[in-house]
């Protein structure tokens, strides 16, 4: 359906969508408001009947782009959902590919750990910050406080001679990684 390609229009067309139903929702109240009005003042039958026919159509166009929207957005989560599914696979492939380096730079890193005399647990948050876990995650992960894990990152740094996160990432990446082209 040429309402959901990737073409630019398409969140133009999306646009059109969410104001029809807005206009169609503000007809459908103003007639609504307006037919009881006209009931109570004992307006003849054959002008409440064109207002009723008035709100049938603003509910038709409320149906009508609600779903177009609802397409919309559901086609739009089926995607992403794929997108997703795609980068889970191609990131299990990867590790299952690098399996035996993963491990052996696991090992390595512990070795490091070891070298810096962290003692089990300060490893182990030291461990979750390279993998890009927030001390409230790894809180969270290890049934610790936050102020805990903040103690045993900082226990990490001072033992390691690191100023942070970003410098604890760089000792085991930075030889990882191709030298800069000078």
């Amino acid at each position: 359906m040429a309402f959901f390609s990737d073409d630019p229009s398409i969140k133009d067309q999306k646009r059109f969508s969410q104001w029809a139903i807005v206009l169609s929702s503000i007809v459908f109240v103003l007639i609504t408001l307006d037919i009881i009005g006209d009931y109570r003042d004992g307006v003849p039958w054959s002008h409440l009947l064109i207002e009723v026919l008035i709100l049938m159509l603003s509910l038709a166009g409320i149906v009508y782009f609600g779903r177009l929207y609802y397409q919309y957005a559901q086609t739009k989560i089926n995607l992403l959902t794929q997108d997703l599914a795609l980068a889970n696979h191609q990131a299990q492939q990867w590790r299952e590919a690098n399996r035996e380096l993963i491990a052996g730079l696991a090992v390595q890193i512990q070795k490091q750990f070891d070298t810096w005399q962290l003692t089990r647990a300060e490893a182990e948050v030291g461990m979750l910050m390279l993998k890009g876990l927030s001390h409230a995650e790894i809180a969270n992960v290890r049934n610790a406080s936050e102020r805990t894990v903040r103690d045993q990152a900082r226990a990490v740094y001072r033992k390691s001679g690191l100023t942070g996160r970003t410098e604890l990432s760089a000792f085991f990446l930075e030889d990882l990684l191709l030298p800069r082209q000078q």
